[in-house]
C-alpha cells in the first residue's frame, strides 16, 4: 500500500490485546492463575519492604537494594497484571493508544531499571564475599544511594527515548496486538509508518540496557562462586553455593528472556515476540525474586519470626483487654 493510501485511512484510537487467546473456556482459569500470582507477588514484596524498614539490623546495603528491588517488582507487576485480570474477568481487551503507550512506558522503564539494579546487587555481593575486608569502606551509604538512584534514573531515561519514538509513529491499519500487554515490537508491527529505524533503535537500546549489566552480573557471580568453592567447610560451601547458584539461575532467566525477545530479532518487526519468553521477565521474575533473594535468607526469616511474634503478642494483649 502506498504512503498516500495509508494517510487516507482513519487513525487508530485503540488497540485490542489478544492475550493468550480468545478461548472463553480458558478465561476463568487464566484469571484465577494470574490473580493468585499477583496476590503472592504483592504480598511477598510488601513483606520484604516492611521487614527492611522495621528492623534496624536489616539497614545494610544488601537489604537496601532488596527493598528497592521489591518496590520495583510491585510497580512492575501492577503495570501489567491488573490490566490482564480485567480483560479475563470482563472480556474487555480494548485499550486506548495513549493507554497502551503509558503501559509500555512504565514497563520499559522498570525493566531497564531492574537490569541496572540487579547489577548493583551483584556488585554488593561481590564485595561482601570476595573482598570482605574492603566491604565496609567501599560500600558506603553514599555509594548505595548513588547506585540505587542511578538504576532508577537510567531505566526511566532510556525508555523515555523509545516511548517518544514509538508515539511518533502513525497507527491507521490493524489494531490487534498479538500479546498480553503493550510492548514495543507488537506496536511497531501495527504502524503504517516506516518502522525499521524505530525497530533498530529498540534493539540497540535493549541491548545496551541488558547485555552489559548481564555480563557484569554474570561475572560477579562467577567470582563469588569461585570464592565460595574455596571455603574449607563442606557444609558452609554447600550452603553458600546453593544461595549463589539460585541467584544466578534467576538472573540468567531474566536477562536471557529479555535479550531473546528484544535483541535477537533485531529490527525485523515481522517477528512476533514469544509470549512464553515474555512471561519470564514480566510475571515470574517479580514472583520468584522475593523468594530467592530474601525469604530464603536466614536474617530475613529471623526478622519475620520476630515481627510475627510481636504481632501475636499484640493481638493477645488486645484480647485480654477486651475480656476485662
Amino acid at each position: 500500500m502506498t504512503k498516500q493510501e495509508w494517510k487516507n485511512k482513519t487513525a487508530v484510537t485503540e488497540f485490542i490485546l489478544l492475550g493468550f487467546g480468545n478461548g472463553s473456556h480458558l478465561d476463568s482459569l487464566l484469571f484465577l492463575l494470574f490473580l493468585a500470582i499477583y496476590i503472592v507477588t504483592i504480598t511477598a514484596n510488601i513483606s520484604i519492604i516492611a521487614l527492611v524498614v522495621a528492623n534496624r539490623h536489616l539497614h545494610t546495603p544488601m537489604y537496601f537494594f532488596l527493598g528497592n528491588l521489591s518496590c520495583l517488582e510491585i510497580c512492575y507487576s501492577s503495570d501489567i497484571l491488573p490490566r490482564m485480570l480485567l480483560s479475563y474477568l470482563g472480556g474487555e481487551r480494548r485499550i486506548s493508544v495513549n493507554g497502551c503507550l503509558t503501559q509500555y512506558y512504565f514497563f520499559g522503564c522498570l525493566a531497564a531499571a531492574e537490569c541496572y539494579l540487579l547489577t548493583a546487587m551483584s556488585y554488593d555481593r561481590y564485595l561482601a564475599v570476595c573482598q570482605p575486608l574492603r566491604y565496609a569502606s567501599q560500600m558506603s551509604s553514599r555509594l548505595c544511594l548513588g547506585l540505587g538512584a542511578m538504576s532508577w534514573a537510567s531505566g526511566f531515561l532510556s525508555n523515555s527515548i523509545l516511548t517518544a519514538l514509538i508515539s511518533s509513529l502513525d497507527f491507521c491499519g490493524p489494531h490487534e496486538i498479538e500479546h498480553f500487554f503493550c510492548d514495543s515490537f507488537p506496536m511497531i508491527k501495527l504502524s503504517c509508518s516506516d518502522p525499521h529505524v524505530v525497530g533498530r533503535v529498540v534493539s540497540v537500546v535493549a541491548g545496551v540496557c541488558a547485555l552489559p549489566p548481564f555480563l557484569l552480573t554474570f561475572s560477579s557471580y562467577l567470582c563469588i562462586i569461585a570464592t565460595v568453592m574455596r571455603i574449607p567447610s563442606a557444609a558452609g560451601r554447600k550452603k553458600a553455593f546453593s544461595t549463589c547458584s539460585s541467584h544466578l539461575v534467576v538472573v540468567i532467566l531474566f536477562y536471557w528472556s529479555i535479550l531473546t525477545v528484544y535483541v535477537l530479532p533485531h529490527y525485523n518487526t515481522q517477528i512476533s515476540p514469544n509470549k512464553v519468553f515474555s512471561v519470564f521477565y514480566t510475571i515470574l521474575t517479580p514472583l520468584v525474586n522475593p523468594l530467592i533473594y530474601s525469604l530464603r535468607n536466614k536474617e530475613v526469616k529471623e526478622a519475620l519470626q520476630k515481627q510475627t511474634g510481636k504481632f501475636l503478642a499484640f493481638r493477645g494483649l488486645l484480647s485480654v483487654k477486651k475480656r476485662k
